[in-house]
């Protein structure tokens, strides 16, 4: 649809809003625009004619404020909302439609319980790889970028691409680099043998703690497990990932953890894989490697540590490669204006001026190709090249069952509490096990209250709006939900079904907890899994 299109339906709604006003109405004062907004500048003034004894110069009317007649909201984080509020005066002179930039940290969480409800924002600034459970949903719209799709690096845009059908505009990618202390070493390692053999050799000189840092268990030792043939899910011949197809326990990933299983028992790498501590390790020159993404430059900038960044080193299936992500706005299949919201992505985002004001921001390589042409930062071209094989991150729901037996298995390892193979295997059956129930683990309170919580109605054990979450004191709680005065009825769920549920008096299968608010109110819950009794929590 043209933008010539969509003024023109701005334009008829202002017209029928004038239509049926009463004649005798004086005009609305002008709307008050969003507070990092500024006033649309005034046309110059007409110059007035030369004064004569007969003629005076008529006064220059006052410019007319522009009066919205819809509103566009967009969630972002604080990076990107103050560049995105600052095209409000544009876009509302030219689609007379005010543009509402709201600060969000849990973007997605919070789009998920909202857009369903109706209640959502237009247009969500998120991570390629928080979209597969949205799109599975049919919470997010397609985009289409028009006469600029050819400006947008295409593994930006794959990364965002569900079934074909792509859904994203994207900003900027992101990956890991290799990066090494120059003073400690003058020729980088091509090989993980290599790694080792530099690391040892500065360590017995005593001029190094550790031969290598370890900033994490998974994401951040992806380049490791996949030099040795390591990977997590498999494509189908469609190009799309397959959940069937886990890699977690395959030969090269058993192999990566036992180089990691060695060298920790050799005293070469930490075993606390604390990412600020780790850091520090590099900063303050007590290890000669790690591994690091964009958002950790300015920090290892800042300590003064010599450093540059280059290539993974090579392994037994080659050269490893990083996870890639990809940052991107999402349109909200839920919103009334998604023909606005492609407009002002594509008119009033891709353009060099505000791309460039975004990778200058967030310090991620752009995905806007006339920005990435001109970028002179180091160290982001080198990443770049790291990633150049990088494999963008699994976008589908089952990725979410991965990370947290993915690290423990790790995790594990790194503590000499279980061998590489044994890890790796019972963290992938129960990785498995997840994939074909992916409720497997939640503790819900469905009942009577939950469509006033987010819900898409009441008494659904698999809604991720009532789930509850497990405190260290090993209670689950959930809420506070604010709910309308009245009675209502609850039970405890497990995974996200009606197969295991407990009610009065932690009786399995037993009767509904009961509780009244006289009046308007919030609600809380505990449920301790001992002794299967639910605590409902009144004002």
């Amino acid at each position: 649809m043209s933008k010539r299109f969509l003024l023109s339906i701005v334009l008829l709604f202002a017209v029928i809003l004038a239509a049926c006003a009463p004649a005798a109405t004086p005009s609305p004062e002008a709307t008050e625009p969003p507070a990092a907004a500024t006033e649309p500048p005034a046309a110059e003034p007409t110059k007035a004619p030369e004064p004569t004894a007969t003629t005076a110069p008529e006064p220059t009317a006052a410019p007319t404020a522009v009066e919205p007649v819809g509103k566009l909201t967009i969630w972002a984080d604080d990076t990107r909302a103050p560049i995105l509020q600052e095209l409000a005066p544009a876009f509302l002179e030219t689609y007379q439609v005010e543009l509402v930039v709201e600060l969000k940290s849990s973007i997605r969480d919070d789009f998920q319980v909202a857009a369903p409800t109706g209640e959502g924002p237009d247009i969500i600034v998120i991570a390629h790889d928080q979209a597969g459970t949205l799109v599975a949903n049919g919470l997010l719209a397609p985009v289409d970028l028009g006469d600029k799709a050819d400006q947008f690096v295409e593994n930006a845009k794959s990364a965002c691409t569900f079934d074909g059908v792509l859904y994203c505009m994207p900003y900027a990618t992101e990956n890991l680099g290799f990066f090494y202390n120059t003073d400690l070493v003058e020729t980088p390692p091509a090989t993980w043998d290599e790694v080792v053999t530099i690391g040892e050799a500065l360590k017995n000189e005593g001029k190094v703690t550790y031969i290598m840092a370890l900033t994490g268990t998974t994401y951040d030792l992806y380049p490791l497990f996949t030099a040795f043939g390591g990977y997590i899910f498999g494509k189908d011949d469609k190009g799309n990932y397959n959940p069937e197809d886990l890699g977690l326990d395959n030969e090269g990933m058993i192999a990566a953890l036992t180089w990691v299983a060695d060298n920790v028992a050799k005293g070469n790498l930490p075993t606390d894989t604390d990412w600020a501590n780790n850091h520090a390790l590099f900063e303050t020159g007590e290890v000669p490697f790690i591994m690091a993404g964009p958002w950790a430059l300015d920090r290892i900038r800042q300590s003064g540590v010599p450093y540059a960044v280059t290539n993974f080193p090579a392994g037994p299936a080659g050269e490893g490669f990083p996870f890639a992500g990809t940052q991107g706005f999402f349109i909200s299949s839920q919103s009334e204006n998604v023909l606005l919201a492609q407009a002002f992505l594509t008119e009033f985002v891709a353009t060099e001026e505000v791309m460039q004001k975004l990778y200058e921001a967030g310090k991620r390589p752009s995905a806007f190709i006339p920005v990435l042409e001109k970028t002179d930062d180091p160290d982001l071209a080198a990443m770049g090249e790291a990633g150049r094989n990088a494999t963008m991150m699994p976008a589908i729901p089952a990725m979410g069952s991965v990370w947290g037996n993915w690290n423990d298995a790790v995790t594990l390892v790194i503590q000499g509490k279980q061998e590489p193979e044994a890890a790796l295997k019972d963290g992938a059956t129960k990785i498995r096990n997840l994939i074909a129930n992916p409720l497997t683990g939640m503790v819900n309170v469905p009942g009577s209250y939950q469509a006033q919580a987010g819900c898409s109605g009441d008494w659904q054990p698999e809604c991720a709006a009532t789930q509850m979450t497990k405190g260290d004191d090993g209670i689950w709680r959930s809420g506070p939900f604010a709910l309308k005065a009245g009675d209502y009825e609850v039970k405890v769920a497990l995974d996200g079904s009606w197969t295991v549920n407990y009610g009065v008096d932690g009786k399995e299968n037993g009767d509904n907890y009961k509780f009244t608010l006289a009046a308007d109110g919030e609600v809380s819950f505990e449920f301790d899994p001992e002794t299967k009794l639910l605590n409902i929590i009144l004002p």
